[in-house]
This record gives C-alpha cells, sequence and structure tokens, in this order.
C-alpha cells in the first residue's frame, strides 16, 4: 500500500517538473522561432487539455453507469474538429485579425464593442466554470484518497488534514504555478509557450497512463473477450436500452458547444494557435487522441464491477484496480495521469478567465475613473497584471467554495455536465456572430441573460439539493408553492432527464429570444461595420480599418495612451514600424486612420476589443463631429465599399462568362471547319466510284453491239464500284457510332491470342497473293483481356492487311509478335515497306488519311486506322505508331490483362 506521504511527495515533485518545463519552454520558444514548440503537434496536445479528470476518472465510472453515454463527450469535439473548415477556421482568422483574447472579447467585439456583453459573459463564465474547477479537486482528493486507502488517510504529513485541507492546499499550489507562469506577460494576445509546453507533456503523461492500465486490465482479465464474458457470467451488462435517448443527444450537443466555447478550450484553440494551418493536422490528430483515451474505458469500467467489491466508487477503477491487484507502481503512474489531467484544465482554465476578468470588468473600471491622459506610463500594464493575479485566486476560491458545498456527490460526470449547460448558453451567439449579419446586440444579450437565468434555475441550484432542505423543498414544491416552476418540470415538463431538461429550456430560450429580437431590434453603426468585418471575413481584398475619424489627437497623444498599455518597449516598436512605412522620422508621424485602426487592435490584444475602442475614442474623438457622427460616415464608407466589392465580383463573374462564350464560339468554328472538311472527303471519296458507275452505265445503254466480253468487263467494273462504294458507306456509320458512343458495347474477357491467330488464318491468302513472308516471333503466354472478340479480330485484319498492300519491297516481310509487359497484352505488327513520312505520322490514325504512298491498286478510303483506334480505345487499350524492329512501319496494340 502506498503512504499518504508518497503520493503526496510524488505529486509535489511532478508540479515541480511542470515548473522547470514551463521555465525551459518559455525561455526555448522566444530565442528559436523555429522551436518544436511553435509545431502543429504541440499545439494539438494542448487541445488536448478538453480530456479532464472528468475523462481519466468519470468516464469510467460514467460507462459503468451509463453504458456508452461517455462517447456523447467525445463525439461533439469530433464533429468539429473533422468539419475544422467551416467554423474553427473562421474562428482562428478573424481572431488573428481582430487580436480576440477571449470567446468575450469575441462576442464583445462583433456586437459593437459592447462592455456591458464583454462583462455578462465573463461573470457567465466564472460562475458556470467554478462547478468544473470543483470536479478537478474533487477528483484529486479523491485519487489521492483512494490510493493512500482510506485508513491511512490523515496519518503521517496529512495528519489533521481532512479532503477540504486537501483540497485547499491543491487549488493554492495550483493558483501559485499559474500566477507565476500564466501572468508573466500583459499581451493577453500573445502565446504562452511555457504553460502550453507543459499542458503538452501533461497530454502525454495522462494518456500513457490511462493506456497502461487499460492495457493491464487487458492482460489481466484474459482479453476483451473474456472480460465480457465474465461480466455476462455475473449478470454485469453495459446499459444500452437508453443509450441513445434525449439525454444522449442532449450531452453529444452540449459537447459540440463546449468544445467551441469553453474558456480554455478557446484559449488554446483559438488565441494559442499561431498558425492557421495547424487546424488540418489538429482536424484529425484530436479525434485520433481522444479515440486513444475512451480506448479502454468500457474495459475498465466491466472489469472493474466484475471484481471490485461492492460499493467501490467506479470513478476511481483506474487506480483501485492496479491496487487490487498489488501493482503500486501502475497506480502510482495513474495517479500521476488523473493529476495531470486536473492540474492542466485548472490551469489554462484560470489563466483564460483571468484574461476576462481583467480584460472587461477591471479595465472599464479603470478608465471610467481615471483619464486616459495622466499616469506613469506603467500604471495600466502594473493594474492589468495585478488583476490577472487576483482573478486567478478569485476563480479558484470559487471553484473551492463550490466544492466545498457539493463534495458529497458520489459522480464526477455530472457534476462537468452543470459547466458544459452554462458555458453553452454562448454557442447560439458564436454561430449568430460568424454567420448572421443581422443578429444584434440587444438580442444576443438578451438571450445569454435568460439563458443564463434558466441554467440557474434548472441546473445549478439543484446541484445544491444535498446540502440545502431549502433547495430541496423548493425542487419538491416548486417556489411559492407552484409546481409549474419546480426547477426540474418547469411548465408542467415532467419526467424528462434533469440534463436534457435544464438544456432544452436555457437554449430554446436563449435561440427564440437571440432570432425574435434580432428581427425585432436594429443595429447600431458600429455593429453593421463589425458585422460585416466578422462574416465577410473570407471575402477577397477585405481591409480591416479603424472605426475612428481623425480628430484632433496627435502622435504624442497615442504614444502616451500605448505605453500606459503596451510599455514602453512595444509602444516605441509600433510607432517605429509606422513611421518606418510612412517614409517619415518617427518626431514627424502623422496618424491615419488605418494606423489607428492597427493600433486599437495592439491594443485590444492586451486590454479587450471593448475596453481598448474606448480608450482611443477619449482621445481621438477631440473633434466637433459627434461619435454617432464618426460611426455614420464609417458606415457610409462601410457600404460604399461592400457595394464596390459587389461590383467587382459581377464584373469579374462578367468576364469569366465572355471568356466562356468566346470559346465556345471558338470550339464552333473548328468543329465547323470539321465539318466541311469531312462532307469534302466524303464527296471525294463517293464521286470516284460513282463517277465510273455512270460512266459503263452509259455506255452500257448508248451502245448496243457490244462484245459480250466487253460487256461482262464493264457490268463487273460496275459491281465492283458498288461494292466498294457500301462499304466506304458502312465504315462511316460505323466510325461515326463508335465516336458517339450510339452502337452498344460490352466488354467481355477474350483471349487476344486466338484472335490474332483467327486474323492470320484470314490474311493468309493475300499472303500468298503477294508473296509475303510471315515471320512469326516471340508469342504470349495465355492470358486474358476485356474486349470484343470480333471487334478486336477486325483491328488485327486491318493493320495486318495494310502491311501487306501498303509492302512494295522486293522481298515483303511480315513480323508478328506478342508479349506480356507490366500487366499489359503488347502485339507489334510489323513491315519493310517503306513506312509512313515523319511529317504524316500525326495523321495516320485520322479519318480519309491514306498517306502520300498509298498509291496504285492499294483500294480503302482511310477510314481503317481511325475505326481501330476508336475500337482499341473502348476497349480500354491503345493503338499506337512506333519503333519498330523492321525498317518500315511498325503499330503497337497494348490491352490491360484482366484481373
Amino acid at each position: 500500500m502506498l503512504s499518504a506521504d508518497f503520493v503526496i511527495a510524488t505529486a509535489v515533485g511532478y508540479v515541480g517538473l511542470l515548473f522547470v518545463l514551463a521555465y525551459l519552454g518559455d525561455r526555448r520558444a522566444r530565442s528559436n522561432k523555429k522551436s518544436f514548440l511553435h509545431s502543429p503537434a504541440v499545439y494539438t496536445l494542448s487541445i488536448s487539455v478538453y480530456c479532464t479528470s472528468w475523462t481519466f476518472y468519470g468516464a469510467v465510472g460514467n460507462a459503468a453507469r451509463s453504458g456508452l453515454e461517455f462517447l456523447t463527450i467525445y463525439l461533439g469535439p469530433t464533429l468539429v474538429f473533422v468539419g475544422w473548415w467551416f467554423l474553427l477556421r473562421r474562428l482562428v482568422r478573424i481572431s488573428h485579425n481582430q487580436r480576440i483574447t477571449s470567446v468575450a472579447d469575441l462576442l464583445s467585439s462583433r456586437f459593437g464593442k459592447s462592455s456591458r456583453l464583454a462583462v455578462l459573459i465573463t461573470c457567465i463564465a466564472v460562475i458556470g466554470i467554478a462547478p468544473y474547477i470543483a470536479l478537478q479537486l474533487k477528483a484529486v482528493t479523491s485519487s489521492i484518497q483512494a490510493v493512500a486507502g482510506s485508513s491511512e488517510f490523515g496519518q503521517g504529513s496529512l495528519k489533521g488534514i481532512d479532503d477540504v485541507g486537501l483540497a485547499f492546499g491543491v487549488a493554492a499550489g495550483m493558483a501559485l504555478f499559474t500566477i507565476l507562469f500564466g501572468t508573466r506577460h500583459v499581451d493577453a494576445k500573445e502565446q504562452h509557450h511555457g504553460v502550453v509546453a507543459a499542458i503538452a507533456f501533461e497530454a502525454v503523461v495522462k494518456l500513457a497512463a490511462l493506456l497502461a492500465v487499460g492495457i493491464f486490465v487487458v492482460f489481466v482479465g484474459g482479453g476483451f473477450e473474456n472480460i465480457f464474458s465474465r461480466a455476462a457470467e455475473a449478470g454485469i451488462t453495459v446499459d444500452s436500452e437508453n443509450t441513445f435517448d434525449a439525454r444522449w443527444l442532449t450531452t453529444m450537443a452540449l459537447s459540440v458547444a463546449a468544445i467551441v466555447c469553453l474558456p480554455r478550450q478557446f484559449q488554446v484553440t483559438v488565441v494559442e494557435n499561431s498558425n492557421e494551418n495547424y487546424l488540418k493536422v489538429a482536424s484529425w490528430a484530436f479525434p485520433a487522441y481522444m479515440l486513444l483515451m475512451s480506448l479502454f474505458i468500457l474495459p475498465i469500467a466491466v472489469f472493474g464491477l466484475t471484481t471490485m467489491p461492492a460499493g467501490s466508487n467506479p470513478d476511481m477503477f483506474a487506480l483501485t484496480l492496479p491496487m487490487a491487484f498489488g501493482q503500486d507502481a501502475l497506480a502510482l503512474f495513474a495517479f500521476i495521469g488523473g493529476f495531470s489531467s486536473a492540474t492542466s484544465m485548472i490551469i489554462l482554465e484560470s489563466i483564460a478567465l483571468s484574461i476576462m476578468v481583467s480584460n472587461h470588468i477591471v479595465m472599464p473600471l479603470v478608465l471610467r475613473f481615471s483619464s486616459a491622459g495622466t499616469g506613469d506610463g506603467q500604471g495600466v500594464t502594473s493594474m492589468v497584471l495585478m488583476a490577472r493575479r487576483f482573478s486567478i485566486v478569485l476563480i479558484l476560491s470559487l471553484g473551492f467554495f463550490y466544492f466545498f458545498f457539493t463534495r458529497d456527490s458520489n459522480a464526477l460526470a455530472p457534476i462537468g455536465l452543470i459547466s458544459f449547460t452554462a458555458i453553452a448558453q454562448f454557442f447560439p451567439a458564436v454561430i449568430a456572430a460568424l454567420f448572421w449579419r443581422e443578429a444584434s446586440l440587444k438580442a444576443a444579450t438578451a438571450a445569454i441573460a435568460a439563458g443564463f437565468v434558466f441554467w440557474v434555475w434548472c441546473s445549478f441550484l439543484p446541484s445544491f439539493e444535498s446540502v440545502s432542505p431549502h433547495v430541496a423543498w423548493l425542487l419538491q414544491h416548486g417556489p411559492w408553492g407552484i409546481s409549474w416552476l419546480r426547477p426540474e418540470a418547469m411548465f408542467g415538463l415532467d419526467g424528462m432527464d434533469q440534463l436534457a431538461h435544464a438544456a432544452f429550456w436555457s437554449l430554446s430560450v436563449n435561440i427564440l429570444i437571440l432570432t425574435v429580437g434580432s428581427l425585432l431590434t436594429s443595429q447600431s453603426a458600429l455593429e453593421r461595420i463589425q458585422a460585416s468585418v466578422f462574416v465577410d471575413v473570407f471575402r477577397r481584398g477585405q481591409v480591416t480599418r479603424g472605426n475612428f475619424v481623425l480628430g484632433s489627437a496627435t502622435a504624442n497623444d497615442l504614444y502616451f495612451v500605448a505605453e500606459r498599455v503596451l510599455g514602453e518597449r512595444r509602444a516605441a516598436a509600433v510607432f517605429a514600424a509606422e513611421a518606418y512605412d510612412a517614409g517619415v522620422d518617427p518626431d514627424m508621424l502623422e496618424p491615419s486612420q488605418d494606423f489607428i485602426g492597427r493600433l486599437e487592435r495592439e491594443l485590444a490584444g492586451s486590454i479587450g476589443a471593448a475596453s481598448a475602442h474606448v480608450m482611443l475614442s477619449k482621445v481621438v474623438s477631440g473633434s466637433d463631429v459627434s461619435l454617432e457622427e464618426m460611426m455614420q460616415m464609417a458606415d457610409e464608407t462601410q457600404q460604399v465599399i461592400e457595394y464596390s466589392q459587389q461590383l467587382e465580383k459581377t464584373s469579374a463573374e462578367l468576364r469569366s462568362t465572355a471568356q466562356q462564350l468566346e470559346d465556345a464560339n471558338a470550339q464552333l468554328r473548328e468543329l465547323d471547319s470539321q465539318k466541311d472538311e469531312f462532307l469534302s472527303q466524303v464527296s471525294h471519296e463517293v464521286r470516284t466510284p460513282m463517277t465510273s458507275i455512270r460512266s459503263f452505265s452509259e455506255i452500257l445503254l448508248e451502245t448496243g453491239d457490244l462484245p459480250d466480253g466487253q460487256r461482262r468487263h464493264f457490268v463487273s467494273t460496275i459491281h465492283q464500284e458498288s461494292l466498294r462504294l457500301t462499304k466506304l458507306l458502312d465504315e462511316i456509320l460505323d466510325l461515326s457510332a463508335l465516336e458517339r458512343g450510339e452502337r452498344s458495347w460490352e466488354n467481355l474477357p477474350v483471349d487476344p491470342e486466338a484472335a490474332l491467330d483467327r486474323a492470320l488464318t484470314v490474311c493468309e491468302a493475300l499472303l500468298r497473293q503477294r508473296g509475303v513472308v510471315l515471320r512469326r516471333g516471340q508469342r504470349a503466354a495465355p492470358s486474358i483481356v476485356e474486349g470484343d472478340a470480333d471487334r478486336l479480330c477486325q483491328v488485327f485484319i486491318n493493320v495486318i492487311s495494310n502491311a501487306i498492300k501498303y509492302n512494295d519491297s522486293d522481298t515483303p516481310v511480315l513480323a508478328v509478335t506478342s508479349s506480356i509487359r507490366a500487366g499489359k497484352y503488347i502485339v507489334e505488327i510489323a513491315d519493310n515497306g517503306p513506312g509512313i513520312a515523319r511529317q504524316e505520322r500525326k495523321l495516320i490514325f485520322e479519318k480519309f488519311s491514306r498517306g502520300q504512298r498509298a498509291v496504285g491498286d492499294q483500294s480503302g478510303a482511310g477510314l481503317g486506322l481511325a475505326i481501330s483506334r476508336q475500337i482499341v480505345t473502348r476497349m480500354n487499350g491503345s493503338l499506337d505508331l512506333v519503333q519498330g524492329s523492321l525498317p518500315g512501319a511498325c503499330f503497337r496494340i497494348r490491352l490491360a490483362l484482366r484481373r
């Protein structure tokens, strides 16, 4: 049995290791921009902070209680990352353009840079995440109790310390770590490379630990099949009857919203993203990571139910199973894995929430009660850092207090789902912000607030039922005895799963108010501008401009404001870069509207979009033009830009259409020319036999005393020319049908060697007649190709007969070989005739092309090779003129072997 002192010492040592990793990672990332810390692998591992102790411990417990329901927590994020092109890519692009620092900053910036909306979202996030942090504290204390053994708990260094004291110690340690490495820089947009490196390391540790436990369980359990067989014999089955019910769909929908809107997920996925292309790797690597994490969840749960004593906590099976088999080292490794899951979530969530609190609550108060033109130049920077550190303590304190009041809860998963439901209230507004131009600030604010109220009533309040008799009475009877207002049966909707009930009412009200409210309310000028910037983020040529009209502000005024927020070094760098681009000395810089816009985004990276806008407004709006007038002018300018972009798009479409018409006309002219040439060739070929037929017919009609021999000769000539004319017309029709695909065609298994032998037999008489020597070369082994046997024989006969007819050598030779090479059946037919002139080789397969050497008694219209090539093409082969072994022509027929 592991001692409590040893477990605590191991945890402290592990946190110390994280300190070292964070420190070294921060230094390496800043000194080397091409470090592996800037790689998509580290980025993907940091996203895996989604897998908290809820996954490590709670998923096993959830599988033991509810079967496959635990999978829904991973299916939702998988859908979002697989479809990264539609949502995440847009989020990251907007974040980079607008220097967004949090989900509150995103919605605030989109809806007119509203400070009130940012404050509302921040407050909801802080309250909504408290149960999630409490879940991590509960997991850590429970795991220490499980590993050290409840009988020894309270001994050694833990003497006098209960689980509450232990949770307080863990929260304090995490607060210290987060303050040291999460608030070192004031620029919230700047990546926290040290923390991300530590989070990536923790991702590897928790994955390795859970896989180790899973492999161990499968090993001692005798394999997957044996584990489930023994469980079935013991009467333990996976609950599958209620798997695909309302709760299943609700949990999956909440996980979709959580992977986008949870502050820590938004921080690592969007804010910490330094390269948009990293999403391509994360789109498959992160789902693969979750698959590995969940691979052994069900076997561990089933094996634990089978082997552990009745009443054992299934949430702790990943720890207690190795201990039950005397594997203390594996149990300690599993404890470190679970500890990593909890600490990574607490650290990153605290950083993300502290940035939201400082930017959207503290800074607006500072701006309200101070002047932009006073201070020593470092006051705002120090105040922002101090606010973030205080926020971290506040956030962890809220999580600790929630743990204190609800520590008697038996299961981990329901606690996490309470937070998921709260954060899901942001999701409809996020989708509307990205895709709906008409969504308004008033509607979004009212929708989120109403959804939050329903969440508090239906989900948050019932979690205190076990610690408060008043809450228990309220759940039983409703406020003032009004039963249809009971938190778990709103408006008489009773009998529904509690989670599905809370999500249904809060999100339904949220979406309804957002939709109807946006249709009934109008947007301000700044809202319309920001809506265009967000919705049209991928539009070509879009330029993000400042929303200010330059008044009396000078470069010195703006520099003083920038120095207060960014610090002297960064402010000087920003102004020096602008002066360099403008080609002037920094002292002579005249701030332009574009520069003020860029300066606003720089400030937004440190204090949020709303606070940056308010701060610059105090300096810039020194002219006689009112803010509303400036927004109106900017709105009109934006409309002109949009109209111009639409005209540009329309002009591009017209140019594309005109080009297509020009190409179509050129193609028609080419086809018309080919038609004329074809008709001319056909007319020429038809005229010759028709002239002979007419001439001899006239002689026979007009001359009555012709000798019998001469009369038979004329009749024979008329008959031969008629046959030639008929053959010509048949070939034209055949070629036309092949080219148009009008003739039915079916490729069947064919023996090409048999077709070749058959063609040689048919041509044997012609060979004898012309005195051509047939030289049979190497022949292919028996093989099968896809084609038409008769048509293939027709091709062979055409090529062989051409080689015989056009061979004028004194000792004519015809060589025929066949072979199989690279999965192809190849036949080569060569002769030692005059060959084909180089300039005619490209035309030899054209219709009516016979070549200049086709003279004398060589009949034919020049369609044979054109028809043969069409036939071979229909059999997925090729017919080519190649260099052969004899001095004349050589034709190669290539067909694919049947597989």
